[in-house]
C-alpha cells in the first residue's frame, strides 16, 4: 500500500487524528505500507508562515522530487490511498497517474476541499497555502477513486451523490483516550478558557476576540491559545503556548473550558469536528458553534452548549465560568462520549472495512 499524503507524519492534526494512528494495524493485517508525504520538514515549518518564498519555493521543488521518485514506485503497490491530494499546484495530473498505475485506490477528502476554500486573503498568508485549496483534484479524485473516506456525514452523502454508487463513507476523526484523559487541575487556579489550532484556523478564534473583551470585564479568566502562530489581544489574560507533540498532553490538559467557533457556511459542512473531540476527550466541557456537523459531535446540553450569536457565546461562556457543577457535568459527560464514539477502539475497525471493500482477500 502506497500512503500519499501532504504533510510529514506526527505533526499535521488532519492526518495524525485521522487515518495515521491505523497504519500500524495494516501492517498487522499484512500490508506493506510505504508512506510518502509531499512536504518534508523544513517545507512544514515554513509554509504555514508569512514570507519565506525562498523557502517555500525550494521546499515545493523538493515535494515534486519526492513525487516523482514515488511515481517510479507505484507499479509494485497493490493499493493507493491518498489523504487530500497527490501533489498541490495545477490539474490533477499526477493524481491520473497515480489512478491509471495502480489497481485501488481509495481517497481520504479532509474538509469540504470539493468547493475550494474561500478564506480571506489573510487567513492564507502564501502562495502555497492558498493553491492548495482548489477544487479540481478532489473533483477527480472523488469520482476516480475506488472508496471515498469523508470527515463528515452530511459531505460523505454529497459523495455518494455525485459518485452515484454509494462508494463512500464517513469515519469520524478518533483520539487515543488513553493518552488524551481528564487531568485534575489545582485548586484556586484561574480558570481557562482553551483553544488550539493553526494559522490557517485562525480566523476562527478571531470571530471571538470582542467577546473575551467582554467576557474579561464580567469575570477574571485566562485566554490559553494552543498553535503554530503568534497572537495578541489586548484587555485579556493571555497565554499562547507554541504546539509540540511533546507537551500536547500537558498543554490541553491545564484547560477548564474549551472553545471551537465556526461560521455557518458550505466549508464548514465538511468540518470533522476535531476540536471538540480533542475537548471531550480530556474531560473540558465544550462551548462550540451552532454550525456544520458540529450538532452531531457535542450533545447540546448534555458535552457542551452550542450557540449562535456572540450574545450567546458571552452567556454560556460566564455560566460556565461561574459554575464548577455544570462545568464537572458537561466535562464528565462529554468525556464518556469521545471513548464511546470517537476513541481508536471505536474507529479502527472503519478502515479495516473500507480497506476490506475495495480490496476483499485478493491482492496482486
Amino acid at each position: 500500500m502506497l500512503v500519499l499524503c501532504p504533510y510529514p507524519e506526527g505533526v499535521a492534526a488532519g492526518q495524525r487524528l485521522k487515518y495515521e494512528p491505523y497504519i500500524d494495524d495494516w501492517r498487522a493485517d499484512g500490508w506493506e505500507v510505504e508512506v510518502a508525504p509531499f512536504m518534508d520538514a523544513r517545507l512544514w515549518q515554513a509554509a504555514w508562515e508569512p514570507g519565506r518564498l525562498p523557502d517555500k519555493v525550494l521546499g515545493t521543488l523538493r515535494g515534486y522530487g519526492r513525487r516523482l521518485a514515488s511515481l517510479l514506485r507505484l507499479g509494485r503497490h497493490d493499493l493507493a490511498y491518498v489523504f487530500m491530494w497527490a501533489t498541490p499546484i495545477g490539474p490533477p495530473i499526477f493524481e491520473r497517474i497515480v489512478r491509471r498505475q495502480v489497481p485501488r485506490l481509495i481517497y481520504d477528502l479532509e474538509d469540504n476541499l470539493l468547493i475550494g476554500q474561500g478564506l480571506p486573503r489573510a487567513a492564507d498568508p502564501n502562495a502555497l497555502a492558498r493553491l492548495v485549496k482548489g477544487a479540481a483534484k478532489p473533483s477527480y479524485l472523488v469520482r476516480a477513486a475506488d472508496h471515498v473516506i469523508t470527515s463528515s456525514a452530511p459531505l460523505a452523502a454529497h459523495v455518494q451523490a455525485l459518485r452515484g454508487d454509494g462508494a463512500a463513507t464517513y469515519i469520524t476523526a478518533s483520539v487515543d483516550t488513553d493518552r488524551f484523559r481528564p487531568a485534575q487541575r489545582p485548586d484556586g487556579d484561574i480558570l481557562t478558557i482553551g483553544w488550539t489550532g493553526t494559522f490557517s484556523s485562525r480566523i476562527y478564534l478571531d470571530m471571538l476576540r470582542e467577546v473575551f473583551r467582554e467576557l474579561a470585564r464580567r469575570i477574571p479568566y485566562r485566554l490559553r491559545v494552543i498553535g503554530n502562530f503568534d497572537y495578541s489581544l489586548p484587555g485579556v489574560d493571555l497565554e499562547v503556548v507554541r504546539w509540540s507533540a511533546e507537551r500536547e498532553v500537558d498543554d490541553m490538559q491545564a484547560i477548564d473550558i474549551g472553545v471551537y467557533p465556526l461560521p455557518d457556511d458550505p466549508w464548514v459542512a465538511g468540518k470533522s469536528g476535531l476540536k471538540a473531540i480533542q475537548y471531550m476527550a480530556f474531560g473540558l466541557p465544550v462551548v462550540a458553534s451552532r454550525a456544520g456537523f458540529t450538532p452531531e459531535i457535542v450533545a447540546d446540553g448534555e458535552t457542551g452548549i452550542l450557540v449562535s450569536t456572540p450574545e450567546e457565546w458571552l452567556c454560556a461562556l460566564e455560566r460556565l465560568l461561574r459554575d464548577p457543577g455544570l462545568r464537572q457535568r458537561l466535562g464528565h459527560a462529554g468525556r464518556r462520549r469521545a471513548v464511546e464514539r470517537f476513541s481508536r477502539d471505536a474507529v479502527r475497525g472503519q478502515y479495516r472495512a473500507v480497506i476490506n471493500s475495495v480490496v476483499g482477500n485478493q491482492r496482486a
